[in-house]
């Protein structure tokens, strides 16, 4: 894991790919949950016995589930040192190339495209995350993910 501590090192980091992260198993308990949260029981998700006959042989995550692991996934391959607050700021453009099947680990790398200096001790950084899936060849989620970080 890469430690990133102050806006120098943020800089400094920039064009540069960070991880990758610890895998993360995606289980159905956290699928189920996602769904009760958002309203979205659509069979792909929620009905394993329903869904071995479907598109995917088996149940699959949400992509904004996969989407909402981001803070985690991305912490476990770059840590922000000596930071006071950290906000989401929002994302430049998200994709899902490749569904998450229940029981896959997923991991993330993070390239930090770039960082614009804030008032005060603050930079606002958009950072490139691949979400991968292990043993497959496209990723779940690739976003440009816009953080406020102040130091």
């Amino acid at each position: 894991m890469e430690v990133l501590a102050g806006r120098d090192a943020v800089h400094q980091a920039i064009g540069r790919e960070l991880g990758p992260g610890e895998w993360f198993t995606i289980d159905q308990r956290s699928v189920d949950g996602f769904a009760d949260v958002t309203e979205d029981h659509q069979w792909i998700h929620v009905d394993p016995e329903r869904a071995k006959s479907g598109p995917f042989g088996t149940t699959i995550a949400h992509g904004f589930l996969t989407l909402s692991l981001l803070p985690h996934l991305a912490n476990s391959a770059r840590r922000f040192e000596g930071v006071s607050m950290g906000v989401n700021y929002g994302l430049n453009k998200v994709r899902f190339p490749r569904p998450v099947a229940v029981g896959a680990r997923v991991r993330a790398r993070v390239t930090i495209a770039d960082a614009t200096d804030l008032e005060g001790d603050g930079v606002q950084v958009v950072q490139r995350v691949t979400v991968e899936i292990e043993g497959e060849d496209k990723p779940a989620v690739v976003a440009d993910w816009v953080t406020r970080t102040y130091f």
